[in-house]
């Protein structure tokens, strides 16, 4: 724990820490401040170090508020005054004052991360047209505005000119600094590190994604867990009864047993002090902050601690396959020529033809082309054929008719070889899209495409499948390639071709067989699985409000991985919570028994009850270094 040895206040209370226990061993060797100053000396010392707990506990009493842990305090101080046991009073109140602020330091400490993302949130933009800084709050969508190399981008745009590397590690945890050229989408809050750029805004400063994660997660706190609002629960049943329980362990012996009064008064204050429930109460925010501040900082946006105990308790996570398994962009995979035709002729032919369109296969195969080295060749007459493919006159074959497309479609046109059939089958049974290219009536060749699968992939199934969590495919493509990619993978329950509602139906069927189920998907297409699974995962949510939105816990970048170290983080934040609870609970149950046996001390109670809350602390924080 980061404790901040700069801070006067802080260490004033040490130094206080210091002579109220030098001053208390002093007394036990028979040293003591004599009388008639030794009153009025530790009243000042009290008063000048606990006056916000006393005054605090005043109020309580006054309001009949018994559930106060500061009139607990109140109460143990007069009584040690009564008894004349100013040493005890000033340990007690000086050991309380430093365990609320180690309580303080643990909050902040567990925030640090969740803290650094408003740190770097801009406050102005350099407006191009006007040169000036202006307010980002006054700064509307559709304006240019400049960013000068080594500063934060302080709003969502396009970049209108100029090319930088820019680290939006602040947005989406990834480390390495992306490339961007005009035309790219920046986030408000990451860096340009090196070129000067010229950004047309898209989003107000209130909208950006920036915004929307500094909002929600701070918003978190509200998402409490189960544990934090039984916690709360429990507390506000328990220190009353403590209370009621101070009284008879006081009453009893004196006015029924006629035993001594300042003997069973002090083991009734012991009991006061001891049974304070800082360490209870302290156990689940710090747990909470630190792990969804370590999330944060890997690029995770945490809704709430609830989501990350619900996390915890997952048996089956539904994935959708495109931009969560796979990249959701097409690339070639195979390539078939045909009839004598060359690769490079095969590839420049086919992409000249599909350069005019604008469908996904169409521009990875154009892209296929240009990575071979092989330019395409030059076409016109473009014409596209919705849902089959398109056609073109190739100037570098002397004007002949070039078609690229479905197998169906060219079959429509002219024969197709038995050969080129079969390879067009076997790629469908793998998974992958068969284009067939025909150049005036004669078969050419076929390219296969597919939709990569993400690197980490197989590895984070297989960690899901190691903690005892069953990976499902639930996807809206065909059976084959889902089939195919999960194969890949390591899935072995597979769902394609499913509508949205079929999404959904999957969904109920796995809650009703594992009770908690987590649905990963890219937050739009699957926003209603997203809502009905237990935990809803947004994944690449970078940019997408609706993403943010709608989902349980949005990753800002396209890491799988994330999804077993969320799991992981989410059960050890439980299960440090529970050990917390019961390890408290557990000292004070055997300071309670020697209150009620006569053997406690108040020195030793307090001193055990600080603590028992310093190592509730440092055991929380912990969790912000989970890898």
């Amino acid at each position: 724990m980061n404790l901040p040895l700069n801070d006067r206040k802080f260490i004033f209370l040490l130094l206080a820490v210091g002579l109220a226990v030098g001053l208390e061993i002093l007394s036990i060797a028979g040293v003591e401040i004599p009388m008639p100053y030794a009153p009025s000396i530790y009243a000042v010392f009290i008063l000048g170090i606990g006056y916000e707990v006393l005054w605090s506990g005043w109020k309580a009493l006054l309001r009949l508020n018994f559930s106060s842990i500061n009139l607990l305090m109140l109460i143990a101080v007069c009584a040690a005054f009564y008894l004349k046991e100013y040493p005890e009073a000033a340990v007690v109140i000086v050991l309380y004052v430093l365990g609320e602020k180690l309580e303080d330091i643990g909050i902040e400490n567990s925030k640090t991360a969740l803290d650094a993302l408003v740190n770097n949130a801009p406050k102005t933009a350099t407006v191009k047209q006007s040169g000036q800084a202006t307010p980002i709050e006054q700064v509307e969508v559709g304006t240019v505005i400049q960013v000068k190399p080594h500063d934060l981008i302080p709003m969502d745009g396009v970049i209108e000119s100029g090319e930088s590397s820019v680290d939006e590690s602040s947005i989406t945890g990834e480390p390495v600094p992306k490339e961007k050229i005009a035309g790219d989408s920046v986030f408000a809050g990451t860096l340009n590190q090196s070129g000067f750029l010229e950004i047309k805004t898209t989003k107000t400063a209130t909208d950006s994604t920036f915004a929307k994660i500094i909002e929600l997660t701070y918003h978190a706190k509200n998402n409490k867990s189960e544990a934090q609002k039984f916690i709360q629960k429990f507390t506000g049943i328990y220190t009353p009864v403590i209370m009621a329980l101070a009284v008879l362990i006081f009453a009893v012996p004196v006015f029924m047993l006629g035993r001594d009064l300042n003997h069973w008064l002090e083991q009734a204050i012991t009991l006061l002090v001891i049974s304070c429930p800082c360490a209870l109460v302290i156990s689940t925010p710090v747990a909470i902050y630190a792990a969804i501040g370590n999330a944060s900082s890997k690029g995770a946006i945490v809704k709430g601690g609830k989501y990350l105990e619900a996390l915890a308790g997952i048996g089956a996570i539904g994935l959708d396959k495109t931009r969560t398994i796979t990249y959701g962009q097409p690339t070639v995979s195979d390539i078939f020529p045909l009839n004598g035709t060359g690769i490079e002729e095969l590839l420049a032919c086919s992409a000249g033809t599909e350069t005019f369109s604008e469908h996904p296969l169409a521009q990875a195969i154009v892209n296929a082309s240009r990575q071979h080295g092989f330019a395409p060749h030059e076409a016109h007459r473009f014409e596209s054929i919705v849902g089959k493919g398109a056609r073109a006159v190739c100037l570098a074959c002397n004007d002949k008719p070039v078609l690229v497309g479905k197998l169906n479609f060219i079959m429509q046109q002219h024969p197709v070889s038995k050969e080129a059939q079969d390879i067009a089958g076997k790629l469908a049974e793998q998974g992958k899209t068969p284009v067939v290219v025909s150049c005036d009536g004669e078969i050419r060749g076929l390219i296969g495409l597919t939709d990569e699968v993400k690197p980490g992939s197989e590895d984070a199934i297989s960690q899901l499948k190691d903690m005892g969590v069953e990976p499902v495919m639930i996807s809206g493509d065909s059976r084959k390639a889902a089939d195919h990619v999960a194969a890949q993978v390591g899935i072995t329950t597979v769902y394609g071709e499913l509508l949205p509602e079929g999404k959904v139906e999957v969904i109920r069927q796995l809650l009703g067989r594992y009770r908690a189920v987590a649905m990963v998907g890219d937050g739009v297409n699957d926003a209603p699985a997203l809502a009905q699974a237990t935990v809803g995962i947004a994944m690449g949510a970078a940019g997408s409000g609706a993403a943010i939105e709608v989902a349980n816990i949005a990753l800002m970048n396209d890491h799988i991985s994330l999804i077993p170290f969320l799991v992981r983080l989410g059960r050890k934040a439980t299960t440090t919570i529970k050990r917390n609870a019961i390890g408290a609970i557990l000292v004070k149950i055997i300071f309670i028994l020697l209150a009620f046996l006569g053997f406690s001390n108040l020195v030793l109670a307090i001193a055990a009850d600080v603590g028992v809350t310093l190592a509730v602390i440092l055991i929380s924080l912990r969790l912000m270094n989970t890898k």
